[in-house]
């Protein structure tokens, strides 16, 4: 379907139909007279994306785009509106030119600006890929869901981490985007980004994946048009966007390809296509985004001078699709631009003009709802106004933007695709699994992690100076003595032993020392990998010889003699891309 061919009612703005109420500090609709007033019916399924015209196709099916019967109609344009129900145990409000009762309190501009957040995060992070969604009943109409097929989790909960996966499609549908992607594509995984937000909301990364990254798409039980299930079986070394589309893949075969990739599996996913950049940037007024150099390329025709550009539509479709004219013309140099685009979005989005005024934040729903597909896990009015109020509690300085960590495809002499970095993307995926921020969240986090680094700071004793126990406190069976095997033959710490098990199981692998002990601390701290949190200072221990001796307890994170213990210690891997939404990066 056409996403610009859905729209306002009879040439009436829905945002001139919300008004606030002060007494709930909630926005609600308020019709004319001659409306009818039945109940509210279910949730409107709107077509898949791409049918083309007012009706459309899911999975197939043809579906009628008429409102269901019961929906209140809008309003003629003209008519006065009258004012709200009044309930029950609320003041009646004053006539205009009356003095009456003094009105309730309203809240403050900053409390009502809170009341945006939610439905403002999920609609700017769910622009990753392209589309939207606020809190509003009336937008209900214009999401799509589509099965999941058992691929995600069953959904986001609010006391544990969230991971959604947003997916934007190449697919040429809408007006004015025919030449746009691959003539005749079905919409493969044109752009694809797992959103994590931790557990206690205060940091999120968005890790974005490669289209060209050569990669295991697993079978894929997949819901047919006629509600039978058919697996589609996978593939071995192919692209990673053709996880969406090939042979009839859903996005649920690329939430399962994710999965496999990363060792996260997704509570959600959301899909879009070509229009929501432009429509999303046209409703916001434009973003500002910056180039080092002039760009002028002919494939996704953007013709922009060096320095901050105010940008939005097609223009800002044309900026997230160039690859040629930056970096190294590839993908990865897109992935960079589309990253540098949402940063903007979000710092527009969050900015005061916007976050409180109710007209702009409904006309940026109701055009990125129009762009929307959901999974049928989150298909509902208070779920996905759940995830936005969830979401709303990131501060924008605290979401942090990188990509799978990728090296040359070896396999080929001229380079186009990408294959995994063995070496660091395994700990990007460990981080993510492990709900290890990418950022420092506070500047007590700060504090506390300076004096913590400064555990590792000073001279450091030789290995052969360093006694030490070892106990197994969470490791696999064996763990202690391969550990002290590794120690005594290949690093030369000699005066060590294996003292047994702990008297409890620790998660993570800690090493106990007295302070006169630092110097052998960060000797072993260097040998192991221990990040400064793992050194643990204290009181002086003896050993089954009776000398003075530290206590290394392998927790469930060791991974094995001689293997470095640092792969979820907060510090990203060497080598690994990032920036944060708050600063502005120049595309180069």
């Amino acid at each position: 379907m056409d996403a610009q061919g859905r729209g306002r009612a009879d040439d009436i703005d829905p945002a001139d139909q919300w008004v606030l109420n002060p007494n709930t500090g909630e926005y609600e609709l308020r019709l004319t007279p001659s409306a009818p007033q039945s109940a509210v019916p279910g949730p409107r399924r709107s077509p898949v994306r791409g049918a083309g015209g007012a009706d459309g196709v899911i999975g197939g099916r043809a579906v009628n785009r008429t409102a269901a019967p019961g929906r209140a109609a809008p309003a003629a344009p003209g008519r006065d509106v009258p004012p709200p129900r009044r309930r029950r145990g609320v003041p009646e409000e004053p006539l205009p030119g009356r003095r009456g009762r003094r009105p309730v309190k309203k809240k403050s501009k900053g409390k009502k600006a809170l009341l945006w957040t939610g439905g403002t995060m999920a609609f700017l992070l769910v622009a990753a890929a392209g589309g939207a969604y606020l809190y509003i009943e009336h937008l209900n109409g214009n999401i799509t869901s589509v099965a999941d097929d058992g691929a995600s989790t069953g959904g986001f909960q609010k006391d544990k981490a969230i991971n959604i996966l947003l997916i934007g499609t190449d697919k040429r549908t809408g007006s004015g985007n025919e030449g746009y992607g691959d003539a005749g594509s079905v919409g493969h995984a044109d752009t694809t980004i797992l959103l994590h937000v931790s557990k206690d909301r205060t940091n999120a990364t968005a890790l974005s994946i490669p289209r060209d990254l050569i990669t295991d798409i697993p079978d894929c039980p997949t819901t047919q048009e006629d509600g039978t299930q058919k697996v589609i079986p996978g593939t071995e070394g192919v692209r990673f966007n053709t996880s969406l589309g090939q042979d009839g893949r859903t996005p649920s075969c690329t939430m399962r390809t994710v999965t496999e990739l990363t060792g996260v599996t997704p509570d959600n996913f959301m899909v879009a296509d070509f229009n929501a950049v432009k429509t999303l940037t046209t409703a916001v007024g434009g973003v500002d985004v910056c180039l080092g150099k002039d760009i002028d390329d002919p494939d996704s025709h953007l013709n922009l001078k060096k320095g901050m550009q105010h940008i939005s539509g097609e223009t800002a479709l044309a900026f997230v699709r160039t690859r040629h004219a930056v970096g190294f013309g590839g993908d990865l140099s897109r992935i960079t631009l589309q990253q540098n685009f949402l940063s903007a979005l979000m710092r527009k989005l969050k900015s005061n003009d916007t976050l409180t005024s109710p007209s702009k934040m409904i006309k940026l729903a109701e055009a990125g709802t129009k762009a929307l597909t959901v999974d049928s896990q989150l298909d509902s009015i208070t779920k996905l106004k759940d995830l936005g109020m969830e979401l709303g509690k990131l501060n924008v300085k605290n979401l942090t933007f990188t990509t799978v960590p990728v090296i040359d495809n070896p396999a080929e002499k001229v380079k186009a695709t990408v294959v995994v970095n063995p070496t660091s993307a395994p700990q990007v995926f460990d981080m993510i699994k492990n709900d290890v921020s990418f950022t420092e969240v506070k500047a007590e986090k700060k504090k506390e992690a300076a004096a913590v680094a400064a555990r590792l700071k000073g001279t450091k004793a030789d290995a052969s100076e360093v006694r030490v126990q070892i106990m197994n406190g969470g490791a696999e069976a064996g763990s202690a003595q391969a550990e002290l095997e590794y120690l005594q033959n290949s690093e030369g710490v000699l005066k060590s032993e294996n003292a047994g098990n702990a008297p409890a199981e620790l998660t993570k692998t800690t090493l106990e020392y007295a302070p006169d002990q630092a110097d052998q601390a960060r000797r072993l701290a260097d040998i192991l990998g221990l990040s400064g949190s793992a050194m643990k200072p204290g009181e002086s221990v003896t050993n089954s010889q009776g000398l003075p001796t530290m206590t290394l307890t392998l927790g469930k994170d060791f991974k094995g003699a001689g293997v470095k213990l640092n792969s979820s210690s907060g510090a990203t891997p060497e080598g690994v891309q990032k920036s944060t939404a708050d600063k502005v990066e120049c595309a180069k």
